[in-house]
């Protein structure tokens, strides 16, 4: 995975699905399994399942095999490291923000100095047609 300073594009595409966060949530709070999972979700097993794998791809859980039955848990590891990617972009984009305020005021105040200067009137050329 890149660093943490480097957003990880497949993981945020993960997450930022609304099942796949409620089912970090569920799995934050114990292992479970596609069956236990899609009791507590509006979704069906087979649903579960497809957002386990994405979620398993990009390391955010591990499943493991116990008889019949695959147990998924969340990698805290990975986890970490996606929070760390979060914090880090939020940083740059408040970074950027607050660039753009600075920016925003300088020109509101080079605008405001303008506007209380009293123009001058242009020189005219004479209009020949006046002599």
């Amino acid at each position: 995975m890149p660093g943490a300073s480097v957003p990880d594009d497949d993981l945020w595409s993960a997450v930022g699905d609304p099942t796949r966060r409620r089912v970090l949530d569920l799995l934050l709070a114990g292992e479970g399994t596609a069956t236990t999972l899609a009791d507590r979700l509006p979704v069906t097993r087979q649903a579960v399942t497809k957002h386990l794998a994405v979620l398993d791809r990009v390391g955010l859980v591990h499943g493991t095999t116990t008889g019949r039955e695959r147990r998924y848990r969340v990698d805290t590891d990975q986890l970490a490291r996606a929070s760390a990617q979060l914090d880090a972009v939020g940083r740059a984009w408040d970074a950027r923000l607050w660039r753009i305020q600075r920016l925003a005021e300088a020109i509101h105040a080079t605008g405001a100095a303008a506007a209380s200067t009293p123009a001058t009137a242009p020189a005219t050329e004479p209009d020949p047609e006046d002599d």
